[in-house]
């Protein structure tokens, strides 16, 4: 039996090797900051591509219709410039209950402006605008009416049936002038006003004196649907 000798406690195993520790260098701090610089404007950029890709369907359109017009005929209506988005407001319903403003984007909208009472000037316009959006065809999915009722008068009761399918609205009218206004020289209540489906004001109408001219207002709704059919789509 062969004993333990001290000379083979003091030899290392060949299989035991020292730690190799491998000192890396930090960063220096100004590389540091160009870097974190770098990955923002990369940010930027992306952020800016993307909206520039969202938007860009709409701006189209609206380049189409206004700048290249294939028919090279002149728009009736009057392109509103810059566009006024549509405000964050709380309004109400004919039967006084709240809803968002807002609630109305997603559709065209044809928007006519008075007081609750409507006048002959008023029912001609209200009129106008259900003829002009039958007159759509099929694309009048696309589109809706809303009257948006600027006093607290009550709206006469001979008027509903009409307004059936329509939105009508009260809204103050002192919220109202800061997003819609007429032409100079006359009232809010003559024109007729196109919002596209974000929620933008982007289209005046002149006063529709004749059946000729809401032949022309019905002409230039008729391009503007044509020139968005790529991006927008009939209901909410």
């Amino acid at each position: 039996m062969s004993g333990f000798k001290l000379s083979d406690a003091a030899r290392p195993d060949e299989g035991d090797q020292p730690l190799g520790l491998t000192v890396h260098s930090l960063p220096r701090p100004g590389e540091a900051v160009a870097d974190d610089g770098r990955r923002k404007v990369r940010g930027r950029w992306k952020m800016l591509l993307v909206m520039l890709v969202c938007a860009a369907p709409v701006v189209a359109s609206y380049f189409t219709y206004y700048v290249v017009r294939p028919e090279g005929r002149r728009s009736f209506g009057e392109l509103i410039e810059p566009q006024r988005p549509m405000p964050l407001l709380q309004v109400r319903q004919l039967d006084g209950s709240p809803v968002g403003l807002q609630s109305l984007r997603g559709q065209w909208l044809m928007v006519a402006v008075a007081g609750g009472a409507c006048d002959a000037r008023c029912e001609r316009q209200l009129y106008l605008q259900r003829q002009l959006r039958e007159g759509l065809g099929r694309d009048k999915d696309r589109v809706d009416r809303v009257w948006l009722v600027d006093d607290a008068a009550p709206v006469t009761a001979s008027l509903l049936p009409a307004l059936k399918g329509a939105a009508v609205l009260r809204v103050p009218a002192d919220e109202l002038a800061r997003w819609l206004a007429p032409a100079d020289g006359h009232r809010l209540d003559e024109h007729f006003y196109i919002v596209d489906p974000q929620g933008n004001w982007m289209l005046r109408f002149p006063p529709l004196a004749s059946a000729a001219d809401a032949a022309r207002a019905k002409r230039d709704v008729e391009r503007l649907l044509r020139a968005s059919a790529s991006w927008d789509q009939p209901g909410r």
